[in-house]
């Protein structure tokens, strides 16, 4: 364990919209009321493991460019006292943060070597680490996962892959990881299909992997029930990258997916902003859509750049894109099992530790920032007054009766032809714009 503190600060604090502090909230205030609700409760912040203090900041072109004290060296394999270090900087920045919750891959926490019962050992052991520091701090686990894409063996993909012996042995590294998740008390429990597609077409049996696919989800629901883990079961979403196509595209295509394997109620969704992007959408598009379709599970926070065409996973700045979404959410119920998951990573450039305490503080205020406008919205009732204006005609008798099935297209045609043809309406989307500037 780390015998002194990585991050040189006491406990961020709340100072208000009038602060000139960089490492104090402007916005965001744990105990604030918000349409009834505390705000720490509306948003359930959790720190992502990997990209905080696993990842090296590495890109393509280069190496990596920050200098942990808990990295192996070069060539070196990580111990568990360097995951042991690892996790106490973990925990010391969620205690300095504030933040209720943290996220982590198996692969996060521990080595995992070619042996699953060494690396059932190793997950053991930070396991009992980590029971130790959540209840010293109160930080609890939002989700556990495991990592089925980084390792070689997973090139072809896991659950998805041609040969049922990687099959097997991702069955293996789930099972321990959700076991893991469940003594934890974990809320949840996610599925990212990291290689779940194909690169091409050529040596690719869709229709087998997509069976092979379903068979594993169902696996893992199976175990959920067995061993009495009472969190939610998500996936994630991702259109591509790394493969060409992934199976778990967007949020509609994972829905198809559960309804034709009929896993419909095990899971739900994890959605994460730079990827409902890269599938085209915008990030309240696939919030709307699992709201719509009773599937919203937790989220992902992050953005990507709209010059660059892939998961750049930088940390939120943009305050209307957090109010659309909490809009959304909060007029939903809000979140049960879920919360905002900072699945962002430091621009290679920002080495410094504080670095990713100034990145975590911009978010978490974006956020609150987007939820007091959120509230401010809800509350004058504009938008929804609008909204639902638009669709009353489909509240009147005719209009239920035409929901209902009790009509006919004949019967329809008929109404139509003797009456007289419908005035468009305007949809006012330029009045509805300016409406949301008002409230951020």
């Amino acid at each position: 364990m780390s015998p002194a503190p990585y991050f040189d600060i006491d406990r961020v604090p709340f100072e208000g919209p009038d602060s000139h502090n960089p490492l104090a909230y402007r916005y965001y205030e744990p105990d604030r009321l918000v349409l009834g609700k505390p705000m720490e409760d509306h948003l359930r912040l959790a720190v992502c493991y990997w990209h905080s203090f696993c990842w090296p900041g590495s890109d393509m072109f280069g190496a990596g460019t920050f200098d942990r004290p808990w990295f192996a060296g070069a060539g070196d394999p990580e111990t568990m006292e360097l995951a042991e270090h690892k996790l106490a900087v973990a925990f010391e920045f969620f205690e300095k943060l504030g933040t209720p919750f943290f996220c982590f891959h198996d692969v996060d926490a521990v080595p995992l070597p070619d042996d699953l019962a060494q690396s059932r050992r190793n997950l053991d052991r930070i396991a009992a680490l980590m029971e130790r520091e959540m209840d010293r701090t109160g930080v609890k686990l939002l989700w556990g996962t495991a990592n089925l894409f980084s390792h070689r063996r997973y090139m072809a993909g896991a659950a998805t892959n041609p040969d049922p012996a990687v099959f097997t042995y991702a069955a293996g590294q789930v099972r321990n990881i959700l076991e893991v998740t469940h003594r934890l008390d974990g809320a949840n429990y996610v599925l990212w299909g990291g290689r779940e597609g194909y690169d091409t077409l050529l040596n690719t049996d869709m229709r087998h992997e997509a069976d092979q696919l379903g068979r594993f989800l169902a696996l893992v629901a199976e175990h959920k029930h067995k061993i009495g883990f009472k969190g939610t079961l998500l996936i994630e979403p991702k259109p591509m990258e790394p493969t060409k196509h992934q199976y778990d595209h967007d949020a509609a295509t994972v829905h198809a997916f559960l309804q034709r394997y009929d896993l419909i109620g095990e899971y739900r969704l994890n959605i994460e902003v730079n990827h409902a992007t890269l599938a085209g959408h915008s990030y309240e598009h696939d919030i709307a859509y699992a709201i719509a379709n009773d599937l919203m599970g937790s989220f992902d926070i992050n953005r990507g750049d709209p010059q660059n065409g892939w998961d750049t996973d930088q940390f939120p700045n943009d305050v209307t894109e957090a109010t659309l979404a909490l809009y959304r959410v909060v007029r939903a119920g809000g979140l049960t099992t879920g919360g905002f998951n900072f699945d962002a990573k430091l621009r290679r450039q920002s080495i410094d530790p504080l670095d990713l305490v100034h990145a975590h503080i911009g978010g978490i205020d974006t956020l609150a920032g987007g939820l007091l406008a959120a509230e401010r919205l809800i509350e004058d009732g504009a938008l929804d007054r609008f909204v639902s204006d638009r669709y009353a005609g489909w509240g009147n008798e005719e209009g239920r009766a035409v929901l209902a099935g009790e009509r006919s297209l004949e019967t329809l045609a008929d109404r139509a032809q003797a009456a007289p043809a419908p005035v468009p309406v305007s949809g006012r989307q330029e009045y509805l714009e300016n409406l949301i500037n008002r409230f951020v």
